[in-house]
């Protein structure tokens, strides 16, 4: 539903990747064009709404627009969205219904950590070419 309806059928949030531990989806970004990628925060389809293939439907919608929608808001477009699956929690099924494509494991250290050890449960890394020159752009020096 629109923004005024009372109505609301999902939320769904993006913002700027961190830069902390390497992970395969920075294979191909140097970390001075990590503000290039855009990362999937939230993504939440309310309990009650019952519509076959909604959450695929509205990741295909949200990535067609996004590198625009990012530039007008932040004054330069993104070139890959990513997200993380906790796998012991959730499949990450309508990620794969979108085409995301499975990159990897974290390391499970999170973003801040000091140490080499894992501290926390190894999340699945989904991401999302925005452009076919993804590469391209993202490996620029």
């Amino acid at each position: 539903m629109g923004a005024g309806s009372s109505h609301w059928l999902h939320g769904v949030e993006f913002g700027a990747a961190t830069s902390g531990q390497p992970r395969p989806a920075y294979r191909l970004v140097f970390r001075r064009n990590i503000r290039f990628v855009a990362y999937n925060t939230r993504f939440l389809i309310l309990p009650w709404v019952e519509v076959p293939h909604l959450a695929s439907h509205i990741l295909g919608h949200i990535v067609a627009s996004l590198s625009n929608d990012w530039e007008q808001l932040y004054g330069h477009p993104v070139y890959f969205a990513e997200t993380f699956i906790d796998p012991g929690r959730f499949r990450g099924t309508c990620y794969r219904a979108a085409n995301w494509k499975v990159l990897g494991l974290t390391t499970g250290r999170g973003k801040d950590s000091t140490s080499k050890r894992p501290n926390r449960s190894l999340k699945e890394v989904l991401g999302y070419p925005l452009t076919p020159r993804f590469r391209e752009l993202l490996s620029q020096l």
